[in-house]
């Protein structure tokens, strides 16, 4: 297998990344530019190989027939990879580079399975659009995109959840 990180994930991933989360700190009234760059790093690196690469195996493990079964489970899929792991990470991020060191504990984990069941049906919906309606050229894109809006979700989430 081989793994995809192209330049185009990388300025796209950390790019959009890096937008959705600035206005997030700017609305929550939490900007620094170490987030900043820190989003940045991460949107550019770590996004930008692993949500290619996932949305590359699930093409390879369910194929798109155009039935509802098989985008529900294309779906479904990428929702596993979103999930609340995966969002309290996002979240430790965001306080790791918001000097935020004392908000760094298993209390995110709870953060991010709140976020997760509360944004179930926007998620459901926007994956499905993604997995089964976008080729997978423009899949992490079109991902990207979706997170960075989510980006402003996880980081309102964290205070409203109690981060």
């Amino acid at each position: 297998m081989k793994l995809n990180y192209t330049m185009s994930n990388i300025i796209r991933g950390g790019l959009i990344y890096t937008l959705g989360d600035t206005i997030a700190a700017l609305i929550g009234d939490d900007f620094s530019w170490v987030r900043m760059l820190g989003i940045l790093l991460i949107g550019a690196t770590l996004y930008a190989i692993e949500i290619p690469n996932y949305f590359s195996w699930i093409d390879r493990k369910v194929q798109n027939t155009g039935t509802f079964l098989s985008s529900i489970k294309r779906a479904s899929m990428a929702m596993l990879y979103f999930n609340p792991l995966w969002i309290a990470r996002h979240i430790l991020f965001i306080k790791l580079f918001s000097g935020h060191f004392s908000d760094i504990n298993w209390r995110l984990i709870s953060i991010g399975f709140m976020s997760f069941l509360i944004n179930i049906p926007v998620s459901l919906g926007a994956n499905y659009l993604i997995q089964n309606k976008i080729s997978l050229k423009h899949r992490f894109l079109a991902s990207a995109i979706f997170s960075g809006l989510m980006a402003i979700y996880y980081s309102l989430s964290a205070h409203w959840f109690g981060g």
